[in-house]
């Protein structure tokens, strides 16, 4: 596994990368040097231009590690950005593509099946040749045999007019075919001695009979051999006489322009090359090597038997060495390409016996293949009918694919179409224009797409506008809350014998409970700075439901009591003299609280004014206590309010529970009242619904749990215990949200 802190493989190729100029000032910086480089080399030979060639190398890979990347991203950024594109590429990759690769693969297989074709068909008619040629050469030795194995003192003047009386006789004649009649050389061998046959005979064959063809294990030999320089049709037949004489016939036909003519009938172009192939494709590749190394063009290259090679620019038959029989037929038609096909065609060497190979080529069209494949049958009427619906299928599967091809347009521009109409509606949306719209014509899945668009750009502006009215009225709400907590008292009031603590917690953004405390003082006209508490009022209430409404109806709520508050006391000073100032300051009545004094009344005063100035199902709940400072005597009336529990130095809990119904439900209603003294140590709890309602799985907070905090921590600040209790319904609450406004006050006779 290759280490990949070592400075080879991916790692070289990053750095490579990293340090490289890239670009396409880097690009044409390679390419510049790589042509230098080019330039230099080819005048500079030797080992310098070697080194250079590598460095050529070297300089390639640099520039194809610039071009490739940069050209990938121009691709990516300037053609591919665009869907159409790329649905186009999806189509040519997918449609197209393999169509051109099935067509690739059908041309070059029909290629090579036509070049593979006119091979099988030279050398079926060079076989056919050389089996006519063993037929016949058998028969002439059988016929030699028989007329002269019996008279051992022939001569070879004999054997000659034995055979050629055979051959007068018309016994050989017939079994030629006219078409491959060929001036065949006949020899004669007796003890592996050629036998001198007279001028007739003594055309061009073979040289002599090789030593491996002296007495063959069958008797027989047929095929071509290659002797030098020349290419042969030869069989060979042997007959053991009765006197023991091996006789030899051998029977040879010259492979020449005449013989390649003849095997290319009607199909074109045929040639040999009379060299066995191993040795050629050794000599050429040894020779180009030595060309190339030598700085000087590839000479005609010449073969171990001294052949010469010419290997010219029309391939493997272009040079001089080849035997080339018949021509090359002009096309029919524009479709009528060349066929060019090299093979192999088996060969022995006359000298040893080896077996090897000679190269062979032929030059075609498929026109003659096509009549050589199907003869006589062309005039036929099937055949007319064959060719008209090959014709006609090919008609079809071309317009089935240009149907394809306007098909695949049509979807591509409905597809692009309707995403560059989405993508424009984008950036209208993005700037602001909430009100445009896509006009949608067609009836598909991407026409519901630009619908649905549609409807979301409408929908997305009314949300705009109700998140911009939620606002609106959030700012109000707060501006709500922000009043309403001016309401409760700002700070925690006192008298120096009562100490006083209040909090509320809305379950929402306002609360609907209510608490204040109003304290009475001495001589209110009397213009005095410094002035003596004599009485402070406590109320705690809770109006009906939850939020704005309720809210609205504490606001009235809190300053109907204070409008009560203050009316009384004009109310009570106008009515006064000057003997009625002279016992306020002699300790009756500072502020004139009289009115207030009396929780019952102030009550009744507030259910007359709630009745009818609310809706009838807004009621609210009301605890009012007025405590005298001189007396220590505490004044209630409850109308409907959870009655606050009073908690002793001794533990003992007083309820304050003397009243009456809810105010404002009901008119005419009057309520109860009650007073005792408040000793040392006495605390009143008084609290809304919210504080001992909340549920969990162990029931409702509750009374009890409530004074069991606040007996713990009676001793400490009141702010203190309120907190602790805070804390206490927090966690009975838990991750629950706050079902009610919590509202706790407390008061502690000190």
């Amino acid at each position: 596994m290759q280490d990949p802190n070592s400075p080879t493989g991916p790692r070289v190729l990053s750095l490579l990368r990293e340090r490289l100029p890239t670009g396409l000032a880097g690009a044409a910086a390679w390419l510049g040097l790589w042509f230098c480089v080019l330039f230099v080399r080819r005048w500079i030979p030797g080992g310098f231009g070697t080194f250079l060639g590598v460095l050529q190398f070297f300089v390639g890979i640099a520039l194809v590690s610039v071009v490739v990347p940069l050209v990938w991203q121009l691709v990516r950024k300037h053609l591919l950005w665009s869907l159409r594109n790329k649905l186009v590429l999806t189509y040519l990759l997918i449609g197209l593509a393999p169509v051109v690769l099935f067509l690739t693969l059908v041309a070059v297989l029909a290629y090579v099946a036509a070049g593979q074709f006119a091979i099988h068909l030279t050398d079926s008619r060079l076989q056919a040749e050389l089996i006519q040629m063993r037929n016949e050469s058998g028969h002439r030795a059988d016929l030699t045999t028989a007329l002269v194995a019996e008279r051992p003192k022939d001569t070879a003047d004999q054997i000659g007019g034995a055979i050629q009386t055979i051959e007068q006789a018309g016994e050989v004649a017939r079994l030629e075919v006219p078409r491959m009649r060929l001036h065949r050389q006949i020899r004669v061998f007796m003890n592996g001695a050629q036998l001198d046959l007279g001028p007739k005979y003594n055309g061009k064959a073979p040289f002599g009979l090789p030593p491996w063809a002296t007495e063959l294990p069958s008797g027989e030999f047929s095929g071509l051999v290659l002797d030098g320089h020349d290419l042969y049709l030869v069989t060979l037949h042997q007959k053991r006489w009765n006197d023991g004489r091996l006789f030899t016939l051998m029977s040879s036909l010259p492979v020449d322009s005449a013989f390649l003519k003849l095997i290319a009938e009607g199909l074109g172009q045929a040639s040999l090359l009379p060299q066995r192939a191993g040795r050629a494709a050794n000599d050429i590749s040894r020779d180009n090597k030595a060309a190339t190394n030598a700085g000087t063009p590839a000479p005609t290259q010449k073969s171990s038997r001294g052949a010469r090679l010419a290997v010219g620019p029309d391939g493997i038959n272009g040079g001089s060495n080849w035997i080339v029989g018949g021509t090359e037929p002009p096309a029919v038609n524009l479709v009528d390409a060349r066929v060019s096909f090299p093979s192999t065609e088996p060969i022995v060497d006359w000298d040893t016996g080896e077996r090897d190979n000679v190269l062979i080529a032929i030059n075609s069209r498929p026109s003659l293949l096509y009549n050589q494949l199907f003869g006589s049958s062309l005039g036929g009427i099937v055949t007319s009918v064959l060719r008209i619906a090959i014709v006609l299928l090919c008609v079809v599967f071309a317009l089935i694919e240009l149907l394809a091809l306007w098909m695949a347009i049509g979807l591509s521009r409905s597809i692009t179409s309707s995403v560059a109409d989405l993508y424009s509606a984008t950036e209208h949306i993005d700037r602001g224009n909430l009100d445009y719209r896509i006009g949608v014509k067609s009836n598909d899945q991407l026409a519901e797409l630009s619908r649905s668009f549609n409807t979301m750009s409408g929908s997305l502006k009314r949300l705009l506008e109700e998140q911009k009215e939620k606002e609106r009225l959030q700012n109000e709400i707060s501006i709500a809350q922000e009043v309403q907590a001016n309401l409760f008292p700002l700070h925690a009031q006192g008298l120096a014998t009562l100490d006083l603590h209040g909090v509320c917690r809305p379950a929402r953004s306002v609360s609907g409970d209510y608490y204040d405390f109003l304290v009475f003082h001495e001589e209110a006209h009397a213009g005095m700075v410094d002035r003596r508490e004599t009485g402070v009022g406590i109320a705690i209430g809770d109006i009906s439901g939850k939020g704005i409404s309720a809210a609205l109806l504490m606001a009235t709520l809190h300053s109907a009591v204070r409008a009560y508050r203050f009316a009384s006391e004009e109310l009570v000073y106008s009515e006064s003299s000057v003997a009625g100032l002279m016992a306020s300051r002699e300790g009756r009545g500072g502020d004139c609280d009289e009115l207030f004094q009396s929780p019952g009344r102030i009550l009744s005063l507030l259910n007359r004014h709630l009745y009818r100035s609310t809706q009838p199902e807004k009621y609210a709940t009301l605890f009012l206590a007025h405590y005298d400072v001189a007396t220590a005597m505490m004044t209630y009336s409850n109308a409907g309010q959870l009655p606050p529990l009073v908690l002793g130095r001794d533990g003992h809990i007083r309820r304050l529970d003397k009243g009456g119904t809810v105010v404002g439900l009901m008119d005419g209603m009057s309520y109860e009242e009650d007073r005792f003294h408040m000793q040392p140590g006495d605390i009143m709890v008084a609290y809304s619904d919210g504080v001992t309602e909340p549920e969990n799985d162990f029931g409702e907070f509750g009374e009890e749990r409530m004074m069991e905090v606040v007996a713990r921590y009676r001793d400490q600040p009141l702010h203190v215990i309120s907190g602790q209790v805070m804390l206490a319904l927090d966690a009975w609450i838990g991750a629950e949200e706050q079902p009610d406004d919590i509202t706790l006050v407390l008061a502690r006779k000190t």
